[in-house]
């Protein structure tokens, strides 16, 4: 198996096809599998990486919880690019690896081609982070408790999971029976010391005001948790563009591969060929719908 290794674990990582590297960042409940239609579909002209990430075997699971911080997820990402030689990428993240994609490029905007900011933000609304926080314990204590099957099929069964059970039993079944593999102890470490207590992305609105690098939001319209998030970002960040696809929930990779493929190739299209530009100053939600006389920017 191919490993990478940081000071303080080994990251599992898969290297499918050559062109410009896609780098595949997986979410909470999933691990590199998750990005299976992905790589058959990119990797025919396309260098496509996907990694587990700390606390997912084959990576290694450390058992202190200091090591699950969202900063340490962030420079697994720089240290997977640095090993396999890769200058710049695009990142495509979902949920958990949303955020980590979101917060590289934010640390480190030279690295990165683009992002697909995909099911990212739950937490993020300031009046939300208190439940959250509890939430998220509760879960990583049913995880250590009861193990990783009831942790697994309780998540699978959530509000915003329960979408690709309607839409696709059999994968359904195949998404919870992987997380249901995954560590116990990694990812109730990873809940508390990641998911529970990362910042807020509206701490980083000043950062995200300066972003120069094109981002493509992705969010289904019935993942309530990251919706207003979404919208938050969509304000904020000048490159960035957001899609919501409708009667979808938060695996939206798996619900809809094939209008997540289209999305994120005609995406990754657009910024190769310098079509991604930022927003229009016109465009100032604060400005009223009239525009002055053609004097004012109009052909």
């Amino acid at each position: 198996m191919p490993f990478i290794d940081t000071p303080d674990c080994s990251l599992y990582y898969e290297e499918t096809g050559s062109g410009v590297p896609i780098i595949w960042i997986h979410e909470f409940a999933a691990d590199c599998r998750t990005w299976e239609a992905q790589v058959r579909r990119f990797s025919r002209d396309h260098r496509c990486i996907t990694y587990n990430a700390r606390g997912y075997p084959p990576s290694s699971v450390p058992e202190d919880g200091k090591a699950y911080t969202y900063v340490r997820q962030r420079d697994d990402l720089l240290a997977i690019m640095d090993a396999l030689d890769i200058e710049k990428a695009h990142l495509v993240g979902l949920s958990m690896g949303a955020y980590t994609g979101l917060q590289f490029a934010m640390s480190y905007p030279g690295r990165v081609l683009s992002l697909v900011f995909s099911s990212g933000g739950s937490g993020a609304p300031k009046g939300d982070r208190e439940a959250f926080k509890v939430e998220t314990y509760k879960g990583a204590d049913r995880m250590l408790n009861e193990g990783m099957v009831a942790g697994a099929h309780g998540l699978a069964m959530g509000a915003t999971r329960v979408q690709l059970l309607n839409k696709d039993p059999r994968g359904w079944q195949e998404f919870r029976q992987q997380m249901a593999e995954h560590s116990a102890l990694g990812s109730a470490l990873t809940l508390k010391n990641f998911q529970a207590i990362r910042p807020s992305l509206h701490d980083f609105e000043d950062e995200l005001r300066k972003l120069d690098v094109p981002v493509l939001l992705a969010v289904g319209d019935e993942d309530d948790p990251v919706i207003d998030a979404n919208i938050f970002l969509k304000r904020t960040m000048p490159r960035a563009g957001l899609w919501i696809h409708p009667k979808t929930g938060h695996g939206l990779n798996l619900e809809e591969p094939d209008e997540f493929n289209h999305r994120v190739a005609a995406f990754q299209i657009a910024v190769e060929r310098g079509k991604w530009p930022r927003r229009d100053a016109r465009a100032n939600p604060n400005q009223s719908i009239f525009m002055g006389d053609k004097s004012e920017g109009a052909p």
